[in-house]
């Protein structure tokens, strides 16, 4: 019985392969998959064939840009991960701080420091949000 079972399998996977393998692949057009367009730099050339008779697609950028990465990959929004040292340390400077401009209840004047960061934070969520709206608008409009 055991054999048989394992015998069917084997006959049934054969089949498949004699079915499926030989289908060649079709190329990447017949998928309807398009090629990413390629980035050149500078003064550099769009390449093709020796005859010239085939078209590439090439998106030319500055050549200050080549060895950077590239912009949409670049990570625009600072978060605690790859902020900079100097503003890490520039923080910890105002640990304990108080008085005029500190947002503490200790000393006088520490309430027009809180004022302060709040306009600041204000600020900073208005920017960040015509930043959002602006990549929306981009992304619809073509």
């Amino acid at each position: 019985m055991m054999k048989s079972l394992t015998t069917k399998a084997v006959s049934a996977a054969a089949g498949l392969i004699a079915v499926f393998g030989g289908v060649a692949a079709a190329p990447a057009v017949a998928q309807g998959v398009t090629a990413p367009p390629l980035v050149i730099y500078g003064s550099q050339k769009c390449p093709t064939d020796a005859d010239g008779n085939e078209i590439v697609v090439c998106v030319r950028r500055p050549p200050g840009e080549q060895f950077r990465i590239p912009k949409e990959l670049r990570e625009l929004k600072v978060t605690p991960e790859n902020e900079s040292w100097a503003a890490k340390s520039a923080a910890n400077d105002r640990v304990g701080q108080d008085g005029i401009g500190s947002c503490t209840n200790v000393g006088a004047g520490g309430a027009s420091g809180c004022f302060v960061q709040a306009g600041r934070a204000y600020k900073k969520q208005k920017q960040e949000n015509k930043a959002e709206q602006r990549a929306v608008d981009a992304a619809i409009v073509p």
